[in-house]
């Protein structure tokens, strides 16, 4: 399935959109930037998968999807698709998510990727914050459920320092890393009903995400900003 189908004004995207934006992403991050992934071997080489990451900095998604083992198409706000921005990221395969009008064409858009074994990348948190994970939302979860995908914690980190607005990019040749963790297992007990079945998959994903977010700063050096950005919607 090549991935056409229109969903309420959303499309899922062509898989060859992602597929050329990783190597220009990974040319920009290697060199313009001192950017590295660790933990690779944690994403699936086939098959359906959810990378499910933190977010501090405007540069988080075209990070990851130039770091990652394989093509990503990301779940972003849709009032970043305007101008020049917005121009990018369609071209590259990614998909808008409504802010204030329902995001269910743009999951549905997510689960199209998943259904032909592609790789969704998702903020669980949605708004660009510290990226501790203090919340998250629930969509992650159900993209899970439905999708059966392998949900893999990664931490994007060095994308915004504290103090830095919401729509800065960090100097040259700063330190990004992006670390893939271990798929997430989750423990959900017989008969649980479908509501509440989400909040628990999600609970588990931002607790386990959290963790592997916090083990990577520590690891790597990179602390998380202190602040929350000022809402670039305002």
């Amino acid at each position: 399935m090549r991935g056409r189908r229109r969903l309420a004004g959303v499309s899922s995207p062509d898989s060859w959109r992602a597929g050329w934006a990783r190597p220009v992403g990974a040319a920009i991050f290697r060199t313009l930037y001192a950017g590295r992934s660790v933990g690779a071997a944690h994403v699936p080489r086939s098959g359906p998968v959810i990378l499910a990451a933190n977010h501090t900095g405007f540069l988080d998604g075209a990070v990851i999807v130039g770091l990652a083992p394989r093509p990503v198409h990301f779940l972003v706000y849709d009032k970043s698709f305007e101008r020049w921005v917005g121009s990018i990221l369609r071209a590259s395969g990614q998909i808008p998510l409504a802010m204030d009008r329902g995001a269910r064409a743009g999951l549905h858009a997510g689960l199209d990727v998943l259904s032909r074994g592609g790789v969704l990348g998702i903020f669980p948190e949605g708004a660009r914050g510290r990226g501790d994970l203090a919340d998250a939302e629930r969509g992650v979860a159900w993209l899970a459920i439905q999708s059966g995908a392998d949900v893999i914690p990664t931490a994007c980190l060095g994308t915004r320092a504290t103090g830095a607005l919401a729509d800065s990019v960090p100097a040259p040749r700063s330190k990004l890393v992006v670390d893939f963790g271990e798929a997430l297992a989750f423990d959900i007990p017989q008969g649980v009903p479908g509501r509440r079945r989400v909040q628990l998959v999600a609970d588990q994903i931002r607790e386990g995400l959290a963790a592997h977010v916090a083990a990577a700063s520590r690891e790597h050096g990179i602390p998380l900003p202190e602040d929350v950005p000022p809402d670039l919607w305002d």
